[in-house]
């Protein structure tokens, strides 16, 4: 084995790297425990570093005491849970992805002109539960071909797709023609919902997957996008692992292969891509080289109330060494 191909862009896009800041800021400014509805992003390392700064974790809004600030995971809530957090009073910072908020305002908004939605998305993931959560009815999920001949909306004239934004662009496209070959008048987003980061990961892995013998994702088990990274690689005819850290290689993947390619999902920081590095090299990797690739420098505004003296702050996930 010589070479590491290290795939751009990778790791933390600005959804994440937004979400992590605001549970830091709010923690620095309100002080701990501050508590957060779900895994604030899908990453086991930055999850318990959070915990160690002070964040505690729940699911059940029962288990947030009364007074207490709470933070809003990145991949949304359901009006449901919005209410009951406001009705409860509690000091809320909302850290949904700003993209998937723009997905919960379409709806919002085609709801009201008389729209039901055909949705793209996987059972149960918490982005998918957050906005099928934006109304009471008439949105029907999808999470494959074979989904689209079991729906049965109300009405077919006013019919809207939305997605997941975490998903396969490929998978998604498919899903869409399928839903569109049935009601030939649904209306498609006019921008995709598919995230500019999830889209660029995945080109870069299209890219990258033909120059190389086996394909390293580095992410959580829980997170979307990061296994649908390694899916795109599998789908090209590479071999394909993903890891939640350097713990998990197994040396036997490594035998016999010269080019290693390695990416990172959206909500992995890149210590732990460069721990994988590290444990390559130990494993026969000579040298590293990155690809060229798209140059991200989107970021978004945090929310009212967490403006602090950067000096105060503690260090962020993304620049941890």
């Amino acid at each position: 084995m010589t070479t590491i191909l290290l795939a751009e862009p990778r790791g933390f896009c600005a959804g994440v790297d937004r979400a992590i800041e605001i549970v830091e800021r709010a923690i620095a400014k309100f002080g701990a425990p501050i508590y957060v509805r779900h895994e604030i992003v899908h990453n086991t390392y930055v999850v318990n570093d959070l915990k160690s700064k002070g964040a505690i974790f729940i699911e059940e809004l029962d288990d947030v005491p009364p007074g207490a600030t709470l933070v809003f995971s990145a991949h949304g809530v359901s009006l449901a849970i919005q209410n009951e957090a406001q009705a409860r009073g509690f000091r809320i910072f909302d850290a949904t992805c700003p993209l998937v908020t723009k997905v919960h305002v379409e709806v919002a908004k085609l709801h009201k002109e008389g729209y039901e939605f055909i949705m793209i998305g996987h059972k149960g993931h918490p982005e998918v539960e957050g906005t099928m959560g934006q109304l009471d009815s008439g949105i029907h999920l999808v999470e494959d071909v074979k989904d689209v001949a079991l729906i049965h909306p109300t009405q077919t004239e006013k019919l809207a797709i939305v997605t997941q934004t975490t998903l396969s662009v490929d998978d998604a496209a498919e899903i869409a023609a399928a839903v569109k070959a049935r009601f030939p008048n649904v209306r498609e987003p006019k921008q995709q919902d598919i995230c500019y980061a999830t889209q660029n990961r995945q080109d870069a892995v299209k890219i990258m997957s033909p120059q190389v013998d086996i394909v390293i994702v580095v992410g959580s088990p829980t997170s979307s996008n990061s296994n649908r990274l390694r899916e795109v690689a599998r789908k090209l005819g590479t071999e394909s692992y993903m890891v939640d850290n350097a713990d998990e290689l197994q040396p036997q993947w490594f035998e016999g292969r010269q080019r290693v390619g390695l990416t990172a999902g959206a909500s992995a920081p890149e210590v732990l891509v460069k721990a994988v590095i590290d444990r390559i090299k130990a494993l026969g990797a000579v040298s590293v080289q990155t690809m060229s690739g798209i140059e991200e420098t989107v970021k978004f505004p945090l929310p009212k109330g967490l403006r602090l003296d950067d000096a105060l702050l503690p260090t962020t996930a993304s620049s941890m060494p």
